[in-house]
């Protein structure tokens, strides 16, 4: 998937400007997909224009400039159910998170119980967020993706609960004993 891909996506379900195609695929329903940057949108946008694959009206505001607003083409929606034909690149996870559990013997407990504390608040956030979209879900394939998205979150929560004192107590190893990593 790319970044024309999310576009025609976020077209197929709703006519958009580029900034509502940037909110939506930054902090709305289509930010879970592909990471998508505000200076290649426009870009992409009249791309696809050019080759027929969204058109563009604008809209007139009073006193503001006027909405361009973009809908996606039979053309951009052919292509969109081609590109969803092709097979998905592996997911990728990128977590800072697990970088400092991987050094927790760097760093004093008290960092550690932080840390993860902030992780079981933000993982709670996210489920709250997820359960919002559940309520107002009315596609049943968008709620399958929200349930397996609410599952893999929920996981992860009870996983940090379950094992936080496991974590915690493996913190500060090297900072204690520093020659306990020389010596191995």
């Amino acid at each position: 998937m790319n970044i024309n891909t999310l576009i025609l996506a976020i077209l197929n379900v709703q006519d958009a400007t580029g900034y509502e195609i940037k909110k939506l695929s930054t902090d709305g329903q289509f930010s879970y997909f592909v990471d998508i940057s505000f200076g290649s949108i426009y870009p992409t946008l009249a791309r696809l224009e050019k080759e027929g694959k969204v058109t563009l009206r604008t809209e007139a505001q009073s006193g503001k400039p006027d909405r361009k607003i973009y809908s996606i083409t039979d053309a951009g929606r052919m292509e969109f159910i081609a590109a969803l034909a092709q097979p998905p690149a592996p997911d990728k996870f990128k977590s800072e998170f697990l970088l400092l559990a991987i050094n927790a013997d760097l760093q004093p407990a008290e960092v550690i119980e932080m840390a993860v504390d902030a992780r079981i608040d933000y993982l709670k956030s996210v489920l709250e967020k997820i359960e919002g979209i559940m309520a107002d879900c009315g596609n049943e394939t968008t709620k399958w993706v929200v349930n397996y998205g609410h599952y893999c979150k929920k996981c992860d929560l009870d996983y940090l609960i379950k094992n936080k004192s496991t974590l915690i107590g493996l913190a500060g190893g090297l900072i204690n004993n520093p020659s306990a990593e020389a010596a191995e």
